[in-house]
């Protein structure tokens, strides 16, 4: 398949041809929806690290299960509940093993956009860093649904059929999260109060650039399967 039948296709019609034996079909897929699969994990679990081994995860596992998507949803909300899922799976046993309170200083200042870290300003910084320290405090079912919500923008219903529960269970975990999030980030506003903190992450820039993965066919580097299609 030439290049300009792959940049005309939709995604599942990739999905198919990859399913038929295509072999160039799924590494469009990737380089479609790759950053915006990296903003989430990245901002789901708060670690580079984490975050690049939860999306390399994610896409083996859908790579491998392909032959499973039956179209009951579009491909980007199926890649994205895999992608999710493996943050979440791995949020759970960085939960289970942590003993004690992690130093984030250095880790959460790497987490700012490639774009922002030398020029944005120091306020803009600074708040970004406070959302994502008090972000890691939440459980990660909370976290992830604040993520698609207020970070990334996602309709309600869309973050449901991404998580994969009802539309109550996310306005539920996303009315939970920024009521505990309200006293952590209430001193960022300049009254210092009645400052919700969907209005802090809402409409960022979804376009972070994820740092170069291993493709699916790398098998050397792969870590293996962690989301679940």
């Amino acid at each position: 398949m030439d290049d300009a039948t792959i940049g005309g296709a939709s995604d599942g019609e990739l999905l198919a041809r990859h399913v038929d034996g295509d072999p160039d079909a799924f590494s469009e897929i990737v380089r479609r929806h790759r950053d915006r699969l990296w903003a989430v994990a990245l901002r789901t679990l708060g670690d580079r690290e984490e975050a690049a081994d939860a999306v390399q995860d994610a896409l083996v596992s859908a790579y491998r299960a392909a032959h499973t998507f039956r179209g009951q949803s579009a491909v980007t909300t199926w890649l994205h509940r895999i992608t999710v899922n493996a943050c979440l799976d791995r949020a759970r046993k960085a939960a289970s093993r942590r003993t004690s309170p992690v130093d984030d200083t250095e880790r959460l200042e790497q987490l700012l956009e490639p774009h922002e870290s030398a020029a944005a300003p120091a306020e803009r910084g600074d708040l970004h860093r406070e959302l994502l320290r008090a972000l890691r405090t939440l459980p990660p079912e909370q976290r992830a649904a604040l993520v698609l919500v207020d970070m990334q923008g996602y309709p309600v219903a869309e973050a449901a059929k991404v998580l994969d529960v009802p539309t109550g269970t996310v306005k539920s975990r996303c009315a939970r999260g920024r009521a505990r999030l309200l006293p952590l980030l209430s001193h960022l506003h300049p009254s210092g109060r009645g400052s919700s903190p969907s209005s802090v992450g809402r409409n960022r820039t979804q376009g972070t650039s994820v740092p170069p993965t291993a493709g699916p066919n790398d098998t050397d580097a792969v870590k293996g399967g962690g989301g679940r299609a």
